[in-house]
């Protein structure tokens, strides 16, 4: 099947899920040594579930370049490069590989996925992929070791579970109602990178 391409949609979308990731920020954030539980994940997760990889990954990547840029869009009305250089940069940095993981793994699993498939996937992703990157800027930023860093993950890990289960009944309802919203394969059938229309 050809490609059709929106360009214009593809904007709005990445612009759209830009906002949630900000707007999941007015949540307080629950201090916990040297890093925050926020909810911000739950968007980074649902970006890469609904929209698929590459504008999954560019939502994530807006997102991050006008926190760069000063807008107080993190989680405690933090922002500015400075957030770049402090032990949280490892999630920040992994937050757009996360999201293209999702969308990359969802094509690979098929939309809609059985609800235990997209739990895997957001597990996965929003946890396994996306601690990897925030225990390496702990190493790096804060002059941890590997395992004071995997232990200060630990509280992280109940609230993350919660936060990939609820992305994954979100984003598997959003397959459900606009199934031409992601690039889909069919099931059984050789790998078609069809583009959604409409």
């Amino acid at each position: 099947m050809g490609k059709t391409i929106h360009p214009a949609r593809d904007i709005a979308l990445i612009a759209v899920f830009a906002g949630v990731t900000a707007a999941l920020g007015i949540i307080p954030p629950i201090p916990v040594g040297p890093l925050p539980i926020t909810a911000q994940t739950l968007g980074v997760m649902l970006a890469g579930a609904i929209l698929g990889g590459y504008r999954g990954f560019a939502s994530q990547l807006l997102f991050l370049a006008l926190v760069a840029i000063g807008l107080p869009l993190l989680a405690g009305g933090r922002g500015g490069t400075g957030v770049f250089f402090g032990p949280s940069v490892g999630f920040l940095v992994g937050w757009p590989i996360v999201a293209g993981f999702m969308g990359w793994a969802t094509y690979k699993v098929g939309a809609p996925y059985k609800l235990w498939e997209g739990i895997g996937i957001h597990l996965l992703g929003g946890i396994v992929v996306l601690y990897c990157f925030g225990i390496a800027g702990l190493m790096l930023r804060a002059d941890m070791s590997f395992q004071k860093a995997l232990v200060t993950n630990a509280p992280f890990l109940v609230g993350d579970t919660m936060k990939a289960v609820i992305a994954a009944v979100i984003a598997k309802g959003v397959h459900s109602a606009y199934p031409r919203l992601l690039p889909h394969r069919n099931r059984g059938a050789q790998d078609s990178f069809s583009q959604p229309e409409g």
